[in-house]
């Protein structure tokens, strides 16, 4: 064991994780534009006051999002460098995982017209 113990290295690996999150917001513009849906999604939250059920809800929604678009990114970059040539198999590997990720911001969607809708509605005097 090094004399810097087992923690350097987990210290270490959020700091990769970290740096990869940069790299997300940097130079991916669908994930600026998640966050960008994701803030505004929680803002209105917050206007609206929401119980913390609903947050944990639309906390996880976002999180998957995030995570999805992630993954593609990485899944995109890792095949672009493996396969710089087009293949179809690389296609539709990337094609599969860009799915992925609009499966997950549809349901995010829904989800979040489903907690935010009738408390909005409430508010703006339109609910029965």
């Amino acid at each position: 064991m090094s004399s810097q113990g087992p923690a350097r290295p987990r210290l270490e690996s959020f700091r990769f994780a970290f740096r990869g999150i940069g790299e997300l917001f940097r130079h991916e513009p669908n994930a600026r534009i998640h966050l960008g849906i994701a803030t505004a999604v929680v803002g209105l939250a917050a206007m609206l006051r929401l119980p913390a059920r609903d947050w944990a809800v639309l906390v996880l929604a976002i999180g998957l999002v995030l995570s999805l678009e992630a993954l593609n990114s990485a899944l995109e970059a890792l095949a672009d460098r493996l396969a710089p040539d087009p293949h179809p198999l690389v296609a539709r590997a990337k094609d599969t995982a860009a799915g992925a990720v609009l499966l997950g911001a549809i349901a995010a969607a829904i989800l979040g017209l489903l907690v935010l809708g009738p408390p909005l509605l409430a508010s703006l005097g339109l609910s029965r």
